[in-house]
């Protein structure tokens, strides 16, 4: 007995491991093939919507929660996330969305011929999701109130009216472009160019839409790499008020490609809005020299700039700003590009020869915009570039650049890697030889600004000096005395060391290795000769806004150049 009971005990402790172990198993193993389900369902369904965006006329982007309240143009539903049309605003969610695209036209960059010219379009409706505080174009009542799909927009005005007060004849009524209909290229004129092209016709001058005086289309260049990571938001907000096809993405395509554009509008009309940093401006800056070269001069544009990047000194001298991180909405950017004044910018060319009887290689030429310079400014421009080049992904907000810059502007500080650069350098001005006091850096310039926001020339302003402007031909050159001089500089407590002002620099580096920039591009350098010489002009766009204190030493300045650019045109 007692032997029987042993053995039933054994087998049930036996049952009761294998049971505890099933269980242990199939609580390990089920959460892994129910994740496994869910990612297999996940990826399959993002192919599902990768296709449908590849396919579509829209500009689907898909977003895991909407910033404001939104409902599904399709099923009227309240939605949290799904996609959204950066063309034409659209929302559905993502069940909806193969319907949506089926349902629902986008904005037309180009009306369909039917056989004949237009010079008109209706108003393009779309119902639902209206801007807040926006009011009913017939009632001027507050619109998009009520907590449901409610109310129309037009796509291309952006006018807004009730559901009760939507009329049959506002469905076929003339769209007028609303308030930057100066600015927008409507789909009717391209349209036209289209069919005068076929006709091998060139006189674009004569298709001005609307019977306009005054109208002066603008293409906006974003480089959604740039500062502070703003560009792929703005393309969005921009494709929205605008015609798509004035808005490009200069990662996905060069400036030289996208200004070609301006060949198929009205001569000396285009106005370009460059968003992006000082590099990126520069940049946009050699496509129009290339359309020079083309012989397309006639077509040149005049270019305001939206700082995205770091520096932004070009941004700041031209009044555009030290940087923008969303506080002024787009429409009121619009305003400021159809306001802002045309003004001449100095462009320079920056030519270094290595020395060597046996150097075979051709001279580096760089263009010049804002400022070169020699000594600890190009130290810290090559020592943040080098980091940002290793670990790229941390290098995305304008606070964390900075912030790196006074690291190695401290460090510097303490080491004094570039001191006694007067024995090293020979500097000439016109041809004269400047005999060089101790120093250790040398900024020549072209624009006010230099450092991010320091009008370095003035200084202090507590000295007589003639004035700087960027549109006279001559470039100001100063010297500094280290890091910790440049700081002081910035915060107005010592004047740089001013060398003087000239048509044509010359610098000759005579031994060692130094770093050295334009405009913010950085390298190191042995041995050799830097000429400095006057290039081509650009025309740039002045902004006179709100001024602060140190803008305001150059009001005058400002004054004379665009009294200088009536009396050149």
């Amino acid at each position: 007995m007692e032997g029987t009971e042993g053995r039933s005990g054994t087998a049930s402790s036996v049952v009761a491991d294998w049971s505890l172990a099933f269980w242990t198993l199939c609580a390990v193993i089920l959460p892994v093939l129910i994740t496994l389900w869910c990612s297999f369902q996940r990826s399959r369904r993002q192919l599902l919507i990768r296709d449908i965006f590849r396919k579509s006329k829209h500009d689907w982007h898909y977003t895991d929660l909407f910033g404001q309240p939104s409902y599904c143009c399709v099923c009227a539903q309240h939605i949290l996330q799904g996609a959204f049309c950066n063309c034409c605003g659209l929302r559905v969610s993502e069940g909806c969305l193969k319907k949506a695209d089926q349902l629902f036209l986008c904005k037309e960059i180009m009306m369909r011929s039917n056989g004949g010219a237009h010079s008109s379009m209706p108003h393009h409706w779309i119902r639902g999701n209206v801007p807040l505080c926006s009011c009913c174009m017939i009632c001027k009542q507050q619109c998009g109130t009520q907590p449901k799909l409610c109310d129309y927009r037009c796509v291309w005005c952006q006018y807004t009216v009730h559901d009760e007060c939507m009329m049959d004849y506002l469905k076929t009524e003339e769209c007028t472009f609303g308030e930057f209909r100066d600015l927008i290229i409507p789909p009717y004129y391209l349209s036209t160019i289209n069919q005068m092209r076929k006709d091998k016709r060139t006189n674009y001058e004569k298709v001005v839409p609307y019977c306009r005086k005054h109208w002066m289309p603008v293409i906006i260049l974003a480089n959604t790499r740039s500062g502070n990571n703003m560009g792929e938001t703005l393309l969005g907000e921009f494709k929205i008020l605008l015609n798509p096809v004035q808005v490009f993405d200069l990662s996905k395509i060069a400036p030289a490609k996208a200004l070609q554009l301006c060949t198929l509008l009205p001569c000396n009309a285009v106005r370009v809005l460059v968003c992006g940093g000082d590099g990126t401006v520069g940049w946009v800056l050699d496509a129009i020299d290339e359309m020079k070269i083309k012989g397309q001069e006639r077509y040149i544009p005049q270019v305001a700039v939206l700082p995205l990047g770091t520096g932004n000194d070009l941004s700041n001298t031209l009044g555009w700003g030290a940087g923008y991180a969303g506080e002024v909405p787009v429409e009121q950017i619009l305003r400021n590009v159809m306001d802002a004044d045309g003004i001449k910018l100095d462009r320079w060319k920056v030519q270094v020869t290595n020395k060597g009887y046996y150097n075979l290689r051709k001279p580096k030429v760089f263009t010049m915009n804002n400022y070169f310079s020699i000594g600890p400014d190009a130290l810290m421009a090559l020592n943040f570039h080098a980091h940002r080049e290793k670990t790229p992904s941390l290098f995305s907000s304008r606070i964390i650049n900075k912030a790196v810059y006074f690291f190695y502007g401290t460090k510097d500080c303490l080491v004094q890697e570039c001191k006694d650069l007067n024995k090293k350098v020979e500097l000439e001005l016109d041809g004269e030889r400047i005999e060089l006091p101790n120093l250790e850096g040398i900024i020549v310039l072209n624009i006010g600004y230099w450092g991010g926001g320091c009008r370095l020339w003035e200084g202090m302003g507590d000295e007589p000096y003639p004035l700087a402007r960027h549109d006279d031909g001559l470039l100001e050159v100063v010297g500094v005395h280290g890091s910790f001089h440049c700081a002081q500089i910035q915060v107005k407590l010592a004047n740089p060391v001013r060398l003087g002002q000239a048509h044509t620099v010359r610098l000759i580096l005579k031994s060692s290795k130094m770093p050295m920039q334009v405009d913010g591009e950085p390298w190191a350098q042995g041995p050799c000769t830097v000429t400095i010489t006057h290039k081509t002009r650009a025309l740039m766009l002045y902004h006179s806004g709100e001024q602060t204190d140190d803008d305001a030493s150059s009001v005058s300045e400002q004054d004379h150049m665009r009294e200088q650019t009536d009396e050149d045109a």
